[in-house]
């Protein structure tokens, strides 16, 4: 009855010539513009969808006041009202960015196959460029920094190697992925996760907790799988180059061709320079690492019948990195006379996913690395050669109410070095390694809001021998906005030497190992929750909150306190414990006011003979904020990001070492403004680290006894009776400095 009065008023007004107006307006999200957005004139028979650019017009419309609505796929209406009082051009926009529905992003790392994040039983964050590009980096390792619970470790105040903190664990329990392969093995994070092009990253995939039933080795503390684009998704052309106040350059390049009529390919490169040796602490020694880094990246991805999958990547990495005393030149690698650390690293990467042509779903993954490094940590040598292949079969099988899974594995890991570890130590190590491994999984749906999922696997270590790790997870969907989510499990991790700290090769401290090394293992539980609200005028809330607990045993410790010249390696004689809770909260609101808020308290610990001992280089409390506005009219954007930590207990050297203990509560903190108002290109400029902190500050010194890196002359003026020591580091030591960079895309 509505529609047809509007209709005969309609008439009316148009045959008696009353007054008339002309609605128009643009849909976008994200600053880009949405096409085939339905555009709604609420009770009227009124409708259109958005053109390419995004703009919708509706002529000839009766003075009044009108609902207009925007839908679309992927995102979740949006009602504005307007009123058109009097004849002329009226104009009505619409910004879905708060209202994408990122429930249905699609997510593969929890369960090994393509789920809605809402349909996941294992929670996953999600993480796309859009959230990296508020705080531009040159490596993923870095940009990992406003990532709640994720923290990038230093672990060498000279050459600036470091690895990966997920809720407090070390770097070799997170396991690094791309495209779901395990293609960055433990001798290589911080290389691996240097020199991807951010430009070909689709989106960022984070699970914390262990992971070991589906993945195997080293996803005791997590997993981050970089997935990247789809080459038939991505743009014609992206480039973005940024420089920085301190002469860093970097520099992304991407595009994609036809290579005949049934392949598409994706290629990118990635160039970063740092050349200028600053010394602001007054130490002699290099505050930041030099480097000159290269990588190459190309994935084809090959149309076959019924849409089969059939892709092929592959990168190749070369870095040159030193830092040291600033008289330093390559003449002096590998000699005593002047100190310095220089790292050559090659690394070249293979991975593919087959999809087996018959009707069931049954895939072949594989991978293959080479990993040749080259080292020289003062007149110590570190000549390390690491060939990994891993190949997966997986079988997506649904019977009923069971979502199965059943898979096979085989990783062949070759690792041979120049140092004790694989030369005279006590421990089983072997230059071959084999790691055959089967896995099921079977997700059951209880009821239309309740899914539970049980996993095991079997592996077989040709070292350590049978390994069976199995988990189980539930979830309930309490209504589309709420999930609450329960994952236990189990987790292992064998052993390698040489990746639990990179101490153990720089300084003048000696590795030690008690014993024969045993495998560690893991039990793990997680309490996942997670609300959405949306409000119909373009406003959001949401909060995602987890608690987690894992227990340790057989875990593998660095002593750096009983003899300040050694590190001396055992397996714990009794157990760890990794306990907390985190929350992330997202606020946005239709005038283009957003903010990303986390924070994480966590408790890691080791108890031996009736002692609790915090662990070293761990906070207790840790934040991360992105706070963002746009102003449209100006096609201005401001970006302010930061983390905060709370103190963390240091190596230190002796009781008479004068550093700090303990840190005191520092922070990071970012300011960058963004213009998009030329066509396919964006300027972008802002400060890091506004407040100027480095470690230095409340030190007397960070690097012991700098000037003495040699240890010749220990007598000689050294009244705390130091050794010279680089392994105090928790933090950049990069001061406050201005970036400039230009962003270039064709679609």
């Amino acid at each position: 009855m509505r529609t047809f009065t509007f209709m005969l008023l309609w008439l009316c007004c148009t045959a008696s010539f009353a007054q008339q107006a002309v609605l128009s307006g643009k849909a976008q999200a994200g600053g880009e513009a949405l096409s085939s957005v339905s555009i709604t004139l609420l009770d009227t028979p009124l409708g259109q969808k958005t053109d390419s650019a995004g703009r919708y017009q509706f002529l000839q419309l009766p003075v009044g006041t009108y609902r207009v609505q925007a839908s679309a796929v992927g995102f979740r209406k949006l009602t504005k009202t307007i009123m058109l009082k009097e004849e002329g051009n009226f104009t009505l926009d619409f910004d879905l960015s708060n209202l994408q529905n990122d429930l249905n992003e699609v997510v593969v790392t929890g369960t090994l196959k393509a789920v809605k994040r809402l349909e996941s039983p294992v929670p996953v964050e999600v993480y796309t460029p859009a959230f990296f590009r508020k705080n531009p980096t040159p490596s993923i390792f870095e940009a990992l920094q406003n990532v709640n619970g994720v923290r990038p470790q230093l672990n060498c105040n000279i050459c600036n190697t470091g690895d990966i903190h997920i809720n407090g664990l070390e770097g070799p329990y997170t396991m690094i992925l791309i495209d779901g392969m395990p293609i960055v093995s433990s001798l290589s994070s911080v290389y691996g996760l240097s020199g991807i092009p951010n430009s070909l990253v689709e989106q960022i995939e984070i699970v914390k907790g262990p992971a070991s039933s589906l993945y195997g080795s080293e996803a005791v503390g997590g997993l981050i799988n970089i997935i990247t684009k789809k080459p038939q998704n991505a743009p014609l052309f992206s480039a973005d180059v940024f420089a920085t106040s301190y002469q860093e350059l970097n520099a992304d390049l991407g595009f994609k061709f036809r290579a005949g009529k049934s392949a598409d390919v994706l290629t990118g490169l990635n160039y970063f320079k740092y050349g200028n040796p600053v010394d602001h602490n007054h130490d002699n020694f290099t505050d930041v690492t030099l480097q000159d880094r290269i990588s190459l990246f190309q994935k084809w991805s090959f149309k076959r019948a019924k849409n089969r999958i059939l892709t092929l990547g592959g990168r190749y990495v070369y870095e040159d990195r030193w830092g040291g005393e600033m008289q330093w030149n390559k003449s002096y690698r590998g000699g005593d006379q002047v100190y310095g650390e220089s790292i050559f690293t090659n690394r070249w990467e293979l991975i593919g996913n087959y999809q087996l042509p018959v009707e069931e779903k049954i895939f072949f993954a594989f991978s293959y690395n080479e990993h040749d490094q080259d080292s020289r940590y003062g007149n110590t040598s570190y000549i390390a050669e690491q060939k990994i292949g891993f190949g997966q079969l997986t079988w997506d099988k649904s019977i009923g109410r069971h979502d199965l899974l059943f898979g096979a594995a085989l990783r062949y890991t070759f690792y041979d070095d120049n140092t004790p570890a694989t030369t005279g130590m006590n421990q089983a190590i072997s230059k071959n390694t084999w790691l055959p491994g089967v896995f099921v999984q079977d997700e059951i749906t209880l009821a239309a809001q309740h899914k539970f999922l049980a996993g095991f696997r079997y592996d077989y270590n040709s070292v350590h021998g049978n390994i069976f790790t199995p988990r189980m997870a539930y979830k309930w969907s309490i209504n589309e906005n709420n999930v609450l989510r329960l994952n236990a499990g189990t987790g292992f991790r064998v052993v390698n030497i040489f990746t639990e700290d990179h101490a153990a090769l720089t300084g003048a401290r000696e590795v030690r190992v008690n014993g024969e090394l045993k495998p560690e293992k893991t039990y793990n539980v997680n309490l996942n929750f997670l609300r959405k609200m949306y409000a119909g005028n373009g406003n959001f809330f949401g909060v995602e909150a987890s608690a987690f607990y894992t227990y340790f045993n057989n875990r593998i410790i660095g002593d750096f306190d009983s003899n300040p010249n050694e590190i001396i390696y055992d397996n714990l004689d009794g157990h760890a414990v990794s306990k907390g809770f985190s929350a992330n909260i997202d606020l946005s609101f239709n005038n283009g006011l957003k903010f990303i808020i986390g924070g994480t308290y966590q408790d890691v610990a080791t108890y031996e003979h009736g002692i609790k001992k915090q662990q070293i280089l761990t906070e207790k409390f840790s934040g991360t904020w992105a706070v963002s506005y746009k102003i449209n009219p100006l096609h201005l954007s401001i970006d302010y990001t930061g983390n905060l930590y709370s103190p963390m207990r240091l190596p230190l050297l002796s009781d008479t070492d004068p550093r700090r203990e303990y840190s005191k509560t520092w922070s990071i903190q970012n300011i960058q403004l963004t213009f998009a108002g030329f066509k396919q290109l964006e300027l972008y400029g802002g400060v890091k680290n506004l407040l100027n902190w480095t470690p230095n500050r409340g030190n007397p010194f960070i690097i012991a006894r700098a000037n003495d890196p040699f240890d010749k002359n220990l007598e000689v003026d050294n009244p705390y009776n130091l050794s010279f020591d680089p392994t105090y580091v928790y933090g950049p030591n990069q001061n406050i400095r201005g970036f400039f960079g230009i962003r270039y895309t064709i679609k």
